[in-house]
């Protein structure tokens, strides 16, 4: 890494927002559960969580574009988003959780889509090296799973909320650290987003990481749940998140030596091939050890390899001038629109069905991804925009 390029500082925040995250994902519905919320109500405060990634990252993606300060719209948006979470402190009553839900995650989801674009526009030339940077997200993320799990199991899960206001200060700090980086603001541009937008592989590529998203909505939700309902204790149910953790630090590793043999589109089809195999998996089998560390395993390419691919992918399509505003268009039907379908659908349905129903249903999302991105995702049709 050049001496320019501030690897550790870009790496401590991705260390950081990650060990939020494992701190908040494989236990905030076990939270919400023990505050007695029904699985109808954790899947519609999940949603709104999710949800807000549709507008929310698209409005500050375009001003960081027009202001040129990414860095300085992660600022303002981590802060209010640590000081929001400690809402969940006050009560606990469902009106006041979706009001603070969608209140923190306006500014939580702001964060991660405009430190993608500004660790590429630090990059530069050597954009190759995201995955080396990016691979701390996954370290931080074992790190919390890990220590979080063993915590709630020797205290109480009662003490979740006061850890994520911690972890979320964390990332406020690290980013006041972190230089920022000059980028071209979007009224240089020849193109207008929208020309990029409307070409029929753009529209493809955000549908088939919108269901792909929506394929891992009854993991990100009810996996501890469902885990816990097959008898798994919160420490085992920590290692199994973190699993799925450590296989992505194995692919972010070779992953610049895997571009330089394998195409952004072989990738993807294989990852969404994969999605398919390990959602039958946890259907069918989790009640097998073996088999459901195999399925976690896969998480390196249901996530992974699928995620390095869209962010090379959204560089190329929307260029410099809109980077910050492409990063969060993917984040928005990904994370965003993808992520609260799988909410919903999973919620309305877990109670009704049952897990192994709700997990094939997810295959067949990822195979309907698949099936799109083999017709039109990555054939070279689209073009980037400088």
């Amino acid at each position: 890494m050049q001496s320019k390029t501030p690897y550790w500082r870009l790496s401590g925040f991705y260390f950081f927002y990650f060990a939020t995250l494992g701190g908040f994902l494989p236990f905030w519905s076990l939270y919400l559960k023990e505050c007695s919320f029904s699985a109808a109500e954790i899947g519609e405060l999940t949603a709104c969580m999710v949800g807000t990634k549709i507008i929310a990252p698209n409005l500050w993606g375009w001003i960081a574009d027009q202001t040129g300060k990414s860095l300085r719209v992660i600022r303002i948006a981590s802060f209010f988003a640590m000081v929001l979470f400690a809402g969940f402190l006050y009560k606990q009553s469902f009106q006041w959780f979706a009001f603070v839900t969608v209140s923190f995650s306006f500014f939580w989801n702001a964060a991660l889509p405009q430190f993608e674009a500004a660790t590429l526009h630090h990059l530069k030339a050597e954009q190759h090296r995201y995955s080396h940077i990016r691979l701390w997200g996954s370290i931080g993320f074992i790190v919390t799973v890990s220590g979080v799990g063993y915590l709630l199991d020797l205290y109480s899960i009662k003490l979740l909320p006061y850890l994520i206001v911690l972890l979320l200060a964390s990332i406020w700090l690290i980013s006041l650290l972190t230089p920022e980086v000059s980028t071209a603001k979007a009224s240089q541009a020849a193109v207008r987003i929208w020309q990029i937008v409307k070409q029929p592989e753009i529209i493809a590529f955000l549908l088939v990481y919108m269901l792909l998203q929506a394929a891992h909505g009854p993991y990100y939700v009810f996996f501890s749940i469902y885990l816990k309902q097959l008898g798994y204790s919160s420490s085992m149910i920590g290692m199994l998140w973190s699993l799925g953790a450590g296989a992505e630090i194995i692919v972010f590793i070779f992953m610049r030596q895997l571009l330089k043999f394998v195409s952004l589109r072989r990738i993807l089809l294989v990852s969404a091939l994969l999605s398919i195999l390990r959602w039958l998996m946890i259907a069918w089998y989790a009640d097998n050890l073996y088999i459901l560390l195999s399925a976690q395993v896969l998480h390196a390419a249901t996530f992974g390899t699928a995620h390095v691919a869209a962010i090379h992918l959204v560089q190329s399509y929307f260029g410099q001038h809109h980077q910050g505003k492409g990063q969060a268009l993917y984040s928005s039907c990904s994370f965003g629109l993808g992520g609260m379908l799988g909410g919903l659908y999973s919620g309305y349905a877990w109670d009704i069905y049952d897990g192994h129903l709700v997990y094939s249903f997810a295959a067949i999302l990822s195979a309907l991804a698949y099936i799109i991105a083999v017709i039109w995702v990555g054939k070279g049709k689209a073009f980037c925009h400088q």
